[in-house]
């Protein structure tokens, strides 16, 4: 199937949660708490189901997880050239060069378990592992000066990184998981993805975009297309390949987190360039992720 047509339900879904919230159907206050349910509640379930009985290979994993730094931390200090280039203040600066290297775990569980199913959001997974303590440190260093306090405090509250470790260390002890149990968070995982998809499309903001013009298509060039080529050249010398290559340059592709503006926000960064990162980012990647996985294809 063209990766256009697997791509279209996750999308759709986006834009039904955009016209959700225009509508008024959805309210500010609604959708605050339902991200932060689906964030702490459903997601952790997802990543614990998928990797609790996955069949891994840790040391097949590795070439993954090096490419994975490599174009992560190449497309921070790409994204770096912003600040002089725009002569853009540091509160702005932090918030929005959040938009080269961060990515939408929504979006990424959701593409590969439709071109690899639960395989697929396995690996990712372990990709997603490696990277969010990467992405975490350098995003609140730049909003913080530093601050290892509050690098700490992002780390140790993450869900991601809860059902992920919960998830590994049921797998690596051959913990037995009752099926009645198994069954209830099996419940939990399967909303957790169309409505992450409907709350990322309900946070979308349009305000400001004219404003920073320049700074987003900067940072959305480097997310989504220059990120991606540095990845391929990476699985190319690392000999990745199989379902390994696959969720290296799917990560690669993902526009920017919406944890992006909440962060931003929470830290007296610039909340409106953060937000306008994510829309313009999100927005793109409709296009983006589908041209390029026909491309690589």
């Amino acid at each position: 199937m063209h990766p256009a047509l697997v791509l279209l339900p996750d999308f759709l879904l986006i834009l039904c949660g955009f016209a959700l919230r225009r509508s008024g159907f959805i309210s500010a206050a609604f959708l605050s708490e339902a991200e932060r349910f689906i964030y702490f509640v459903l997601f952790p379930p997802l990543l614990f189901r998928a990797l609790a009985r996955a069949e891994l290979d840790f040391a097949a994993s590795v070439p993954m997880l090096a490419a994975g730094l490599v174009f992560t931390l190449a497309a921070f200090l790409l994204g770096c050239g912003a600040k002089p280039l725009f002569r853009l203040p540091q509160p702005a600066f932090a918030a929005g060069n959040q938009g080269a290297y961060r990515f939408n775990s929504y979006v990424a569980f959701a593409v590969m378990g439709a071109l690899a199913g639960e395989p697929g959001i396995a690996t990712i997974a372990l990709l997603c592992g490696a990277m969010v303590p990467v992405v975490n440190v350098l995003a609140v260093w730049q909003l913080a000066h530093g601050s290892g306090r509050g690098m700490a405090h992002e780390l140790i509250r993450n869900p991601i990184i809860w059902g992920i470790c919960s998830g590994l260390a049921a797998n690596v002890s051959g913990l037995t998981i009752p099926a009645p149990l198994f069954s209830s968070i099996s419940h939990l995982a399967d909303a957790a993805l169309p409505l992450g998809l409907i709350t990322v499309g309900a946070g979308l903001r349009f305000a400001s975009l004219r404003h920073f013009a320049g700074p987003l298509l900067y940072w959305n060039s480097i997310k989504l297309l220059a990120a991606p080529l540095i990845a391929l050249f990476a699985a190319n010398l690392l000999a990745l390949d199989g379902i390994y290559r696959q969720a290296l340059l799917v990560m690669s592709m993902l526009p920017t987190a919406t944890s992006a503006y909440i962060l931003a926000v929470r830290m007296q960064g610039d909340g409106k360039l953060a937000a306008a990162v994510v829309t313009t980012s999100t927005l793109a990647a409709m296009l983006t992720m589908p041209a390029l996985l026909s491309w690589l294809r």
